[in-house]
């Protein structure tokens, strides 16, 4: 199968809609399946939280027909997941979702209360939507649906708050909090109708994977282990390298456009030309930020992928393939109980022979610590490793994906259109 029919199989149903959505903006008022879904998105980090906006946009849009509008604050990092927005414009169609710029107050005021009243309000990812549009929302009547949804999190206690309402002092409508996770009382994880058999088509087909190594500027005939890099910087990233330099066969380490491949190219500018750059048995290439569908092939075709936030983690998982998952950096070390919870659910499963070295990598490399040791230990059990993340991925995708369950959600809370009740 070859990438292009790849992409078009992941987006089969997006390609007709997003022949339609040339339509002007201006009709936006229209009425449609489901009435309007309004989601806010405040970009931080660049990427991640856009990441996730943008894939359940897409997915509420093309797989339940429902309208999207998509507010966002970042149009520039948008663009680099998405090539197709144009940062200029405030308003304008990609793939039938309806993007919108959410400026700061300082830039120009948006005038919410001419805005079309929605049937479900998300407030993405711990971003606050403007007070004159709770004010708006709270007139409507009915009030919308207004969804919480939260960051991913595999504590426990998500469990016992994913779903519960949040009443607002002086506004006369409830907040709900949503929570991704990884069991069946969260909101699941994000993934596209027929994703991971999509990818194993890929996987299975050589064709395929040249042209995707040929398309990002590599042979990658002569490796024996292909490594994605989205990392943070880490102070002991040159061990893990020199590892790679040593390692008895070829190895290749392709790392997008970020704050490690910044770091990596002010130690060596020659990866600023983004050849191929090679350090004995280690090459190295910077290459581009690649549009979502892009980098999920590139997470197939590698033998391990390190990834970092939100987005690519959980992108990671439906690849299949081991994977070392940064997690984003919080004041007094709270995020390493975050990643020690989701530690403990991803290896509970794992024999100890392979759940302590799994461990000991993931602690090491989010920790600042010596990756030396930590990666001889890890590097012999990739294909165990791969083969548990095929289970432990099934169990995952029995929870449901995170756009339908928000769409089961919102027909539980209240009646809304006969369109919308089919779905």
């Amino acid at each position: 199968m070859a990438v292009s029919a790849y992409r078009t199989g992941y987006n089969r149903t997006i390609t007709i809609l997003n022949q339609l959505a040339g339509r002007a903006l201006q009709h936006s008022n229209q009425s449609a399946p489901g009435g309007i879904w309004r989601i806010f998105c405040s970009v931080v980090d660049n990427f991640g939280d856009i990441g996730i906006c943008w894939r359940i946009s897409r997915q509420l849009v093309a797989e339940h027909g429902l309208r999207v509008q998509l507010w966002v604050d970042d149009l520039t990092s948008f663009q680099r997941i998405c090539p197709q927005i144009k940062p200029e414009l405030a308003r304008q169609s990609v793939l039938g979702v309806e993007i919108c710029y959410w400026p700061p107050a300082t830039e120009f005021a948006v005038d919410w209360q001419q805005l079309a009243p929605a049937t479900v309000v998300v407030e993405a990812l711990a971003c606050t939507i403007p007070v004159a549009y709770k004010q708006h929302m709270a007139s409507q009547q009915p009030p919308p649906l207004w969804i919480n949804l939260e960051y991913l999190s595999a504590e426990s206690w998500v469990e016992g708050c994913h779903g519960l309402n949040s009443p607002q002092p002086d506004l006369a409508v409830h907040k709900y909090f949503f929570f991704p996770g990884f069991t069946e009382l969260t909101g699941g994880l994000l993934y596209e109708q027929g994703l991971v058999q999509q990818l194993s088509s890929f996987n299975a087909s050589d064709q395929a994977q040249t042209e995707f190594w040929q398309q990002i500027g590599i042979d990658h005939t002569d490796f024996q282990l292909k490594v994605s890099m989205f990392a943070y910087s880490h102070v002991h990233i040159y061990e893990l390298l020199q590892q790679w330099q040593q390692h008895p066969a070829k190895v290749l380490c392709v790392i997008p456009h970020g704050d490690l491949a910044t770091e990596l190219a002010a130690q060596y500018p020659e990866l600023l030309s983004g050849n191929v750059v090679q350090f004995d048995n280690l090459s190295l290439k910077v290459i581009p930020f690649l549009a979502q569908p892009d980098y999920d092939l590139l997470l197939a075709v590698c033998d391990v992928n390190f990834v970092r936030g939100e987005d690519s983690i959980i992108r990671a998982h439906w690849a299949g393939k081991p994977f070392v998952w940064q997690i984003y950096r919080q004041q007094e070390n709270t995020h390493l109980l975050k990643l020690q919870a989701f530690l403990d659910r991803y290896c509970r499963q794992m024999p100890e022979q392979l759940s302590k070295p799994v461990q000991q990598f993931y602690l090491a490399w989010n920790t600042h610590s010596n990756l030396t040791l930590n990666w001889q230990q890890f590097y012999p059990l990739l294909s165990e490793i791969a083969e548990y993340n095929q289970q432990w991925r099934q169990q995952l995708l029995a929870n449901g994906d995170l756009a339908s369950n928000l769409v089961h959600f919102a027909k539980k809370k209240f009646i809304i259109t006969p369109n919308f009740s089919q779905q």
